[in-house]
């Protein structure tokens, strides 16, 4: 199996490091091939963002090192992790892939956060083009255990590599010694309010013609905080408890909920009255 390897920090952040010297060993013994295709520079919050490709149709990239497996091949590219996935995923460094691995993020990517995660974005962005994949993300804190995420990763990559094509997984570990971690559970994603910046109305600062806003993109940016709100199988309260979540992902769909179809006939019948008006 091949095996594509990118995140949203950086080729050179630490979350990487140990991500991928813990897959070269494992990639070793199963027979896999991976190769690293990660941003240049730190991408956080870019969720399936692949910027301005019709304003600027080419992407620079340069040889890279991962110094935690210096022979792994390895490609650092000016580009957000969506589409570094995307451009693993056509086969562009190689024998196209089957799988991408997105991490190891430095924080939590748990409720509504992961709406805009350059971890998980770049999952789901290869899944659209048929490849499986999983984020991993590790919970903050003052000193990181990122081997204690690719350890997790590890474990759940040899499942992986056997599901049917397009999964994607989303994994949050605690940020606490290997054999401290409880377990792994199948998450729910939390739906946890998000806190958000207050107006005027609300005790905020009023608007001026210029200044600045602050910003709160909610409880899990860095950290989860409060999960008093949270229902046990919900990712944030497991990952708090103790508890590496595991949650499976599906990218853009239709909605196909019946309910919506009376809407959206009626909304086209009223369309369609209103072109004919108009050409008449």
């Amino acid at each position: 199996m091949n095996i594509i390897v990118t995140n949203d920090d950086g080729i050179d952040a630490p979350g990487m490091a140990a991500l991928v010297g813990a897959l070269a060993p494992w990639a070793q013994r199963g027979g896999h091939e991976i190769v690293v295709v990660a941003p240049a520079q730190n991408y956080s919050g870019m969720s399936a963002a692949v910027s301005d490709v019709f304003g600027h149709p080419e992407v620079a990239y340069r040889r890279a090192r991962v110094t935690s497996a210096l022979d792994v091949l390895a490609y650092a590219l000016d580009a957000p992790p969506a589409l570094c996935a995307i451009l693993g995923a056509l086969g562009t460094f190689g024998t196209r892939p089957d799988l991408v691995v997105s991490g190891i993020n430095e924080g939590a990517n748990v409720g509504r956060s992961i709406l805009h995660s350059g971890t998980v974005g770049a999952v789901l962005s290869a899944a659209q083009l048929g490849l499986s994949g999983l984020a991993v993300s590790v919970q903050w804190g003052e000193d990181i255990h990122y081997d204690t995420a690719a350890a997790v990763a590890v474990q759940v990559l040899d499942e992986l590599v056997t599901a049917p094509a397009r999964t994607v997984l989303n994994l949050n570990v605690p940020n606490v010694r290997p054999r401290d971690v409880k377990g792994v559970r199948r998450a729910r994603i939390s739906m946890a309010e998000v806190v958000a910046a207050a107006g005027p109305d609300a005790g905020g600062p009023a608007l001026t013609d210029e200044g600045v806003l602050p910003l709160a993109m909610g409880t899990a940016t860095p950290m989860i905080g409060d999960v008093s709100g949270e229902d046990s199988d919900e990712d944030a309260y497991l990952v708090e408890a103790g508890y590496a979540a595991l949650t499976p992902l599906l990218g853009p769909h239709e909605n196909s909920d019946p309910a919506l179809d009376t809407v959206i006939h009626r909304a086209l019948e009223v369309i369609g009255q209103h072109l004919a008006a108009e050409r008449s």
